[in-house]
């Protein structure tokens, strides 16, 4: 299997300093700052990142787990939202929120929650971030 990579660097103090951010694949490079991560400034962050990554792995995830179940899944639609909250003298990831939608011809309400669970559960990604709570609320779409 494929080692990923991925690369970052910071220049200069936390407040004032800026990073960037760079995708080994080259499809992705950005600015990243204090601004962008803690308040409303521009560029992308880590959390934004980990919840791009998080929604592509889960959707992918149940997309498979449909498919090996004898459904051909026409659109799985995820948004992944992360909290980092201040923990003590620093900040933490406290929880990650799934909401998927999808659409899947033939498929019965309880089917697809079971599926929906079980890609949560065992998407890489998911697995990867186990010491945060994640949440998922998912939508058949008809």
């Amino acid at each position: 299997m494929p080692v990923r990579t991925a690369e970052a660097t910071w220049e200069g103090k936390l407040r004032e300093g800026k990073g960037s951010v760079k995708l080994g694949s080259g499809a992705y490079e950005g600015a990243y700052s204090f601004a962008s991560r803690f308040e409303q400034g521009g560029g992308t962050n880590p959390e934004e990142l980990i919840g791009a990554a998080h929604a592509g792995c889960f959707s992918m995830a149940l997309s498979f787990m449909l498919e090996q179940a004898g459904y051909t899944p026409e659109r799985v639609h995820t948004t992944a939202k992360v909290h980092i909250d201040r923990v003590g003298e620093g900040f933490k990831i406290t929880s990650i929120e799934l909401e998927t939608d999808a659409r899947i011809p033939g498929i019965d309400e309880k089917a697809f929650l079971e599926k929906a669970e079980a890609a949560k559960k065992g998407c890489p990604v998911s697995q990867a971030l186990a010491g945060t709570e994640i949440t998922l609320q998912a939508r058949l779409v008809k």
